[in-house]
């Protein structure tokens, strides 16, 4: 198996997008969709649909709904019980859309494995985090928060789309900061 620059490049695109819809879901979708249509990244050939002008409609009203309804403390824990396995189907569906000219069976594993598992593990963190927040703060701090993780998916987004590879660096960086917060909220040994 030959990796191209260009397969290894629509692998690291596939991979930030992926982190990005771990933040928000719709908000990567919609990055992919207008990156499409204006021939930015070439998509899989079964995904070309993604860059019409009906899936950018359709993503950038849902973008909008979905950042609004972050704001809504309440509504935003209920939307994090339902968003870890959504956000692992479409962190799977960009990987396989932005990967091309692999074996179809190597580009669903990579989809399902680095695509639908980051987006998975960075939701399922950032679902905790908010949890605590809400605990800790009455929800109080829920919007604050929620500002930053759409700020960091729309960050995200662009630079998967524009700079794949700072994308993989800034990735590894979430990772290490998502680790260090859960960290934190996680109860030492010496209080059980």
């Amino acid at each position: 198996m030959d990796f191209s620059p260009e397969i290894i490049v629509s692998i690291l695109i596939g991979i930030g997008l992926a982190a990005s819809v771990g933040f928000r879901i719709f908000v990567p979708l919609f990055a992919l969709s207008l990156a499409s249509y204006f021939n930015i990244i070439p998509l899989n050939e079964s995904w070309q649909w993604v860059g019409s002008i009906t899936a950018i409609i359709t993503l950038g009203v849902a973008t909008v709904f979905e950042i609004l309804a972050y704001l809504i403390t309440w509504f935003d824990n209920l939307l994090d019980t339902i968003a870890v396995p959504l956000a692992a189907v479409a962190g799977t569906a960009v990987m396989v859309a932005t990967v091309s000219d692999l074996d179809p069976a190597l580009t669903w594993a990579l989809a399902i494995i680095a695509g639908g598992g980051t987006a998975a593990a960075i939701k399922g963190t950032t679902s905790t985090t908010r949890l605590a927040s809400t605990a800790g703060t009455a929800g109080i701090a829920n919007p604050m928060i929620s500002t930053v993780e759409t700020g960091t998916s729309i960050f995200m987004s662009l630079i998967s789309i524009f700079i794949p590879v700072l994308a993989i660096i800034c990735i590894i960086a979430i990772f290490w900061i998502l680790f260090k917060v859960f960290k934190m909220f996680k109860p030492s040994k010496s209080n059980q």
